[in-house]
C-alpha cells in the first residue's frame, strides 16, 4: 500500500520529480497529495496540486503539453516520488523544455582529489548577485546522506 509508505508535509503534500523516461532529463518538480497521486496512477496523465491556485491540475490540459506517465516510483525515504513521463512539448511554463534549462548555479566540481573551481564558479565571482550566494554557501549537505 503506497499511502502508508508516503511521508507528507504539514499540509499533506510531497514533491514529485518529473523526468523524461527515455533520456533521464529532469523536466520539473511538482507537488502532489494522495488524490493527485491516485489520479496520476489511474489515468496515465500527470496530475499535480497547485499550491498557489489551491486546485488540481493535469499537465497539458491548458497548454497541450501533456505528460504521459510511463512509471512512478517512491524514493527510499518515502517522501518524494519520481514520475517518468513522455513529455509532449515544453514542460516549463516559460516555454523551455525543462524548468532547469539555463538556470545553472555556480558550483565547485567535486572529485576524490577535492573540489575544483569550475568555469561557472569563476564567472560567478565576477557577478555580485551570484558571488553573495557562493560566499554564504557552506557546501554542506542538508542531511547525513
Amino acid at each position: 500500500m503506497v499511502a502508508g509508505r508516503l511521508k507528507r508535509d504539514a499540509v499533506g503534500l510531497f514533491p514529485a520529480v518529473v523526468q523524461q523516461y527515455d533520456t533521464g532529463q529532469v523536466l520539473m518538480v511538482g507537488w502532489m497529495d494522495d488524490e493527485a497521486l491516485h489520479r496520476t496512477l489511474t489515468t496515465g496523465r500527470a496530475t499535480y496540486w497547485s499550491r498557489s491556485r489551491r486546485e488540481y491540475w493535469v499537465k497539458g490540459d491548458t497548454s497541450g503539453h501533456v505528460q504521459w506517465v510511463r512509471s512512478v516510483a517512491l524514493d527510499c525515504d518515502g517522501d518524494t516520488v519520481l514520475v517518468q513521463v513522455d513529455q509532449v512539448g515544453p514542460a516549463c511554463h516559460t516555454g523551455a523544455r525543462s524548468c532547469f534549462d539555463g538556470r545553472e548555479l555556480p558550483a565547485a566540481q567535486g572529485s576524490p582529489a577535492g573540489p575544483t573551481r569550475s568555469a561557472s564558479v569563476a564567472r560567478a565571482a565576477q557577478r555580485p548577485d551570484l558571488a553573495a550566494v557562493s560566499a554564504t554557501s557552506t557546501g554542506a549537505p542538508d542531511d547525513d546522506r
